[in-house]
């Protein structure tokens, strides 16, 4: 998981106070994560969700590929957190209709698969996760994660209610930001410091 494509370029007319915080966030990730704080960052998030997966006991886990210093959850502390038997996918986004489904995905590297919009995925079956976690560009105190504009997180979570869904988030990131009508709130945010609850 060390490719780092660009994330896709919203086609629809963006909100310029929501484009200008991603903006804002995504150029302050790297600069926090090389910090004394960021450093420790990574093992206190893996650590916290591990604790987590463990109580959740998913069947099967939806990961993401990491953009731009988003944590890592398929990184090396992967066999540490997931569970023996979770069956684990990938998000696979079709710009048609901006919906996206979730793809059996065998936890190792690369697979020279991307989706259309040029995300590393798999071609593995289709499956619908029980966990879903969830890439936050931001988030806010009432429980919303801000993503990267397609709505496409947004979506598969509106069709598909029952799912357990985390967003992960870098506590630097916490942002003021109004929900919008097509906003779903994850279940909870977990950062390296905390969890929030909606």
């Amino acid at each position: 998981m060390n490719s780092m494509p660009k994330p896709p370029i919203d086609s629809q007319p963006a909100d310029p106070d929501r484009a200008a915080l991603r903006q804002r966030l995504r150029e302050l990730r790297p600069q926090w994560l090389g910090s004394e704080d960021g450093a420790s960052a990574q093992e206190a998030l893996a650590r916290r969700l591990g604790e987590l997966l463990q109580q959740l006991e998913p069947e099967v886990l939806g990961l993401y590929w990491p953009l731009e210093g988003e944590f890592n959850a398929g990184a090396a502390f992967l066999p540490a957190f997931v569970p023996v038997g979770v069956q684990l996918a990938l998000p696979y986004a079709f710009r048609e209709g901006r919906r996206m489904e979730y793809r059996r995905w065998d936890g190792h590297a690369d697979a020279g698969v991307k989706d259309e919009c040029g995300i590393p995925s798999s071609d593995g079956a289709r499956v619908t996760p029980d966990v879903v976690l969830l890439p936050c560009v931001g988030f806010n105190r009432a429980g919303y994660r801000l993503g990267y504009g397609g709505g496409y997180f947004d979506r598969w979570l509106a069709a598909h209610p029952g799912v357990t869904s985390v967003g992960l988030a870098w506590s630097c990131c916490e942002a003021e930001f109004a929900a919008q009508d097509h906003d779903q709130a994850p279940t909870l945010i977990l950062t390296e410091r905390e969890v929030l609850c909606p």
